[in-house]
C-alpha cells in the first residue's frame, strides 16, 4: 500500500498539472479527440476549466463528466483486475465497473486545486501498438523542475481516450492493480468494491 500512496500521490501531481494548463480565461473549450495530441491540450482547456467552476462540488461534477467523456474507464477497470476476472461472479464484476468511475473522482479531484498555477508543454507524441500513443509532455510548476509525464492514449469508436499515465517513472495502472491485488488477496474481491464505494 505504501508504493501505491506513492502512485497516487505523483497521479494527483501529475493529473492535477496536466490538466491545468496557464491560461487566464476559464473558457471550456471542446476536447479535439481527432489526434493524440490536440486531444490532450484540449483535455488540459477542459480540465482548467472544471477547476474555475466556483466549488469543490460542481469541480468534481465536471471532472466526472470529463473522466466518463475521454477516459478508457471499462479498458482501464478490465487491466487492474484482470487476473481476478475469472474467478468473480457477473454481479460483482458490474459492481466494480460501476464503483469504478467515482473511485478514481474521489481519490484525486480534491488534490487538482493544489496545482492551479501548473502547465503542461507537449514534448512529441510516439505510435505504440496496437495504434495507441504515448504522448510525452512536461509539467511546469513555478520554481520547481519540469515533470515528465506520458500519456498512453488509444482510440474507442473513433475518438483517442486517455488509457495510463506515468509521471515521473511511475507507471500509475500498474501501482493500482498492485494495490487492487493487495486488498483482494487479503479480504476479497467484495472488500475491494466496498474500498472503491467509500472513497468515492
Amino acid at each position: 500500500m505504501k508504493m501505491v500512496r506513492g502512485a497516487l500521490a505523483a497521479l494527483a501531481l501529475g493529473t492535477g498539472a496536466i490538466l491545468l494548463p496557464a491560461i487566464t480565461t476559464p473558457v471550456q473549450a471542446a476536447v479535439d479527440t481527432s489526434d493524440p495530441e490536440k486531444f490532450v491540450a484540449t483535455l488540459t482547456t477542459d480540465g482548467f476549466a472544471a477547476m474555475k467552476s466556483g466549488s469543490r462540488d460542481a469541480a468534481k461534477a465536471k471532472f466526472r463528466a470529463l473522466l466518463s467523456e475521454n477516459v478508457a474507464v471499462d479498458l482501464i477497470g478490465d487491466r487492474l483486475i484482470r487476473r481476478w476476472v475469472p474467478t468473480i461472479t457477473p454481479a460483482q464484476h458490474d459492481a466494480y465497473k460501476s464503483a469504478l468511475p467515482k473511485y478514481i473522482v474521489g481519490t484525486y479531484a480534491d488534490r487538482l486545486f493544489e496545482y492551479a498555477d501548473a502547465s503542461v508543454k507537449v514534448i512529441r507524441t510516439t505510435p505504440t501498438a496496437g495504434g495507441g500513443a504515448d504522448v510525452t509532455t512536461q509539467v511546469i510548476k513555478p520554481g520547481q523542475q519540469p515533470i515528465p509525464a506520458v500519456w498512453s492514449v488509444t482510440q474507442v469508436n473513433g475518438a483517442w481516450k486517455v488509457l495510463n499515465l506515468r509521471v515521473a517513472g511511475i507507471n500509475i495502472a500498474m501501482a493500482q492493480a498492485a494495490d487492487f491485488d493487495s486488498v483482494v488477496q487479503r479480504q476479497g474481491f467484495d472488500a475491494l468494491i466496498k474500498l472503491m464505494k467509500a472513497r468515492g
